[in-house]
């Protein structure tokens, strides 16, 4: 994993969407509620809500517009990232973002075009093909029927992984970026960014939170010796760091492997531990554990679940040893096992 490159990418996509969602939102900011435009006329409702998340007493509010930016850019980063990795990693049934080989719009479009649409996507239809075929005026026929797609996609994932996909208000659909097919396109970028090699590490998502949030982070801290305060808003950007894999399992090895080990001194567990670490004098008070089922592990700042996914893989081993077949450990972890929390949901969706 190259993090030097994922470092530009991230802070350069950061940017560039930041500045997408800016001009959308300036234009939405400019319309007339009681005259929008014809193709603005049924989103009333998501237009007004635009407005007031931006404004106080019906006045541009620079905190509350900015805030609001920086979470729809975000929502649409997060969006592309998860469907990215998704896709190199055969999760999604057909690739969403990503183009099959030799072949440059996305799986998902072509197919849709030779008229395999998922049921599960729930799209109308017969109006993503008039507007295909352009019977129904468009100013980019293919973009907004690959839109139709993306969000319909993520909207069905919101049923099945609310935690990743959280459902997404209508306003923030129209804050999705209108170019989302050529080369130099949001999407395209997000692929040549996260090649193959580095969707292979898990460690990717969360490597690429922490340089999106760099450019903000810097700029808090330099605020700060301005004696400006930090406000809620900008809070995750000051205190998250992604941790690194070796020290997530020093830190899992001697705490959850260790307790292990203290309630079946005999357990081949140790050989798998690479940073773990014996005590010279055995400790003889410890909480007593007979079961995988009662080890609990929680993590009260899970960011993108590092230390659970790690802790997961010892688990894993705990359960094999024991005599549990391979095919009910991954439902007994997530049941009995595992626990996390952030207070940015942002970072504990990724």
């Amino acid at each position: 994993m190259n993090k030097s490159v994922l470092k530009k990418f991230a802070t350069n996509i950061r940017i560039e969407l930041l500045s997408l969602v800016k001009t959308k939102v300036d234009y939405f900011l400019k319309l007339d509620i009681s005259n929008l435009p014809v193709e603005y006329k049924s989103n009333e409702s998501s237009v007004k809500e635009i407005i007031n998340r931006c404004t106080t007493a019906e006045k541009l509010d620079k905190s509350r517009y900015e805030d609001f930016i920086e979470e729809v850019s975000y929502t649409w980063f997060n969006r592309l990232v998860a469907l990215r990795f998704m896709d190199v990693n055969d999760i999604t049934e057909v690739k969403v973002v990503s183009a099959l080989e030799n072949h440059t719009i996305p799986h998902i479009f072509s197919e849709a075009k030779a008229g395999n649409i998922s049921e599960d996507l729930n799209i109308d239809k017969t109006q993503f093909f008039n507007i295909l075929d352009k019977k129904i005026e468009s100013k980019d026929s293919d973009n907004e029927c690959y839109k139709m797609l993306f969000i319909a996609t993520c909207n069905y994932y919101s049923s099945i992984m609310p935690f990743m996909f959280e459902s997404i208000s209508d306003y923030t659909e129209l804050l999705l970026p209108d170019d989302l097919l050529s080369a130099n396109s949001i999407r395209n970028k997000v692929i040549d960014g996260m090649s193959e090699e580095d969707c292979s590490d898990i460690e990717v998502i969360g490597w690429l939170y922490q340089f999106y949030i760099s450019e903000k982070k810097d700029d808090v801290f330099e605020k700060l010796k301005k004696n400006v305060k930090i406000t809620p808003s900008n809070i995750p950007a000051a205190t998250q760091l992604f941790t690194p894999h070796w020290i997530v399992k020093y830190m899992v090895e001697n705490s959850l492997g260790k307790l292990w080990m203290l309630n079946h001194p005999n357990s081949s567990l140790k050989n798998s531990m690479k940073y773990y670490i014996d005590e010279d004098t055995p400790t003889t008070t410890f909480l007593k554990i007979s079961t995988p089922q009662e080890l609990s592990l929680i993590d009260p700042c899970c960011g993108s679940g590092h230390v659970l996914t790690y802790a997961f893989d010892l688990l894993t081993l705990i359960y094999e040893e024991e005599g549990y077949s391979k095919s009910e450990i991954p439902t007994l972890i997530l049941e009995n096992n595992l626990f996390g929390c952030d207070i940015d949901k942002r970072a504990s969706t990724l």
